[in-house]
């Protein structure tokens, strides 16, 4: 099962390029444990590591608890989600600009960083009032997943995720999306028939 869908399916497809902003897609049936059927998205990636947030593990804690001057900007459920297992304490900020604006409107806005497709990282000591000229909502999350050196490389091409572009609209999902499905029925085919793999295989 484990080489029908690593060897036969994903290393059959050409290897995106990865990049902040890119999406990882977990493998179908891949047993990782946190990772499972996450969505993850690339913020930051150097030659010593590659750091991303799992967009699609919706936490316990609602953001009125500890960060009630960001409420307004804040997507529905407006609760953290758990970004990964690394360092529980960081949050990390990703907001959608608004409609029409480009990178360019960052100039003057101190602390928020630009990925792709409408998609920036936020400092959180950036003034709220600045950030709602700009950005339309915004997710926190708790955590992050981190890989080491070339590490992700060596995930990828076993076959553990499918790298793929973002789209504004897969931050700020609402609960009750599947995200995991969701993205899979974008991609090119085969992937799309993937999209109904249950998380577990006894549910089938």
């Amino acid at each position: 099962m484990e080489d029908f869908f690593a060897d036969r399916l994903f290393r059959a497809l050409e290897l995106g390029d990865v990049h902040p902003g890119t999406l990882l897609l977990a493998a179908p049936g891949m047993d990782l444990d946190f990772r499972t059927r996450s969505v993850v998205m690339v913020v930051e990636q150097t030659a010593e590591h590659t750091l991303g947030v799992a967009l699609n593990m919706r936490g316990d804690i609602a953001v009125a608890n500890v960060m009630e001057h960001l409420v307004p900007l804040v997507a529905k459920p407006q609760a953290f989600y758990v970004g990964g297992e690394e360092n529980r304490d960081s949050i990390v900020a990703l907001g959608v600009l608004k409609a029409g604006l480009t990178p360019a409107a960052l100039a003057e806005v101190p602390f928020v960083r630009y990925l792709d497709h409408r998609i920036v990282v936020i400092d959180l000591r950036t003034p709220i009032e600045q950030l709602q000229d700009i950005v339309e909502s915004v997710r926190l999350f708790a955590g992050f997943i981190e890989w080491q050196g070339n590490d992700l490389a060596e995930e990828l091409g076993q076959g553990y995720w499918y790298a793929t572009p973002a789209l504004a609209s897969d931050i700020i999902a609402p609960g009750a999306v599947d995200l995991w499905a969701e993205v899979l029925r974008r991609q090119p085919m085969p992937l799309p028939l993937f999209a109904t793999f249950p998380a577990d295989l006894e549910d089938n």
